[in-house]
């Protein structure tokens, strides 16, 4: 039986679905916080029918999964979910823009890739979206309260962990494939023995440090 404490639930999606929505939509982010790369957002769209099964499925904040088991899960998400959408906004937007607004840029671009049939949007965050013609609702520590923005999660998590290891290819002094851009102590190693390359932000504090 799946723990509370360590599982979302769907008390979000069942209120929803209570109130007569029917196509209920997740978004979530990875990358906010590495060095180099990317961010990128994720959507996620179910229906009302057979939502209860999703329980079952052992779907959590990506965070809190190894990459074998995140990997497991995005096949059952793609399988199991009616829509999924990735968006990505590259370092040089980050740099201009700051990671914030670049985040929300991504999961409004992920949320316009979708088919203009969704009900309502739960984000994970304290920012809802602008101008989006849809109900919205964000929660804070989504990917923990809401299997929808967590399956988003792992669907963010993924995509942005192949962009990384796509990176490490072109750029193989830094081993993006095993740190995916994070600060890792592996990683300011390489940036003080080669310097930044052109996917790292140069915009964050410990870089510019």
């Amino acid at each position: 039986m799946n723990n509370k404490t360590e599982f979302p639930n769907l008390k979000e999606e069942r209120k929803l679905f209570k109130k007569g929505y029917e196509y209920i939509a997740g978004i979530d982010e990875a990358g906010r916080g590495p060095l180099a790369g990317p961010v990128v957002a994720a959507v996620v769209v179910f229906k009302k029918k057979n939502l209860g099964k999703w329980l079952k499925f052992g779907i959590k904040d990506s965070k809190k999964l190894s990459a074998k088991k995140r990997q497991g899960l995005l096949k059952v998400i793609k399988k199991e979910a009616i829509e999924i959408k990735a968006s990505r906004v590259s370092e040089k937007i980050i740099d201009k823009i700051n990671i914030r607004q670049a985040t929300l840029l991504a999961m409004r671009r992920a949320f316009l890739r979708l088919k203009p049939s969704i009900d309502f949007v739960l984000i994970d965050g304290k920012d809802t979206l602008k101008n989006l013609p849809v109900n919205q609702k964000a929660i804070i520590s989504g990917d923990n309260q809401s299997v929808i923005i967590a399956a988003a999660s792992i669907v963010a998590k993924e995509t942005r962990d192949d962009i990384m290891r796509h990176y490490a290819k072109k750029y193989p002094e830094y081993g993006f494939e095993r740190h995916k851009g994070y600060g890792t102590k592996m990683h300011f190693e390489m940036i003080k023995k080669y310097g930044p390359c052109k996917i790292h932000r140069k915009s964050f504090h410990l870089l510019k440090d």
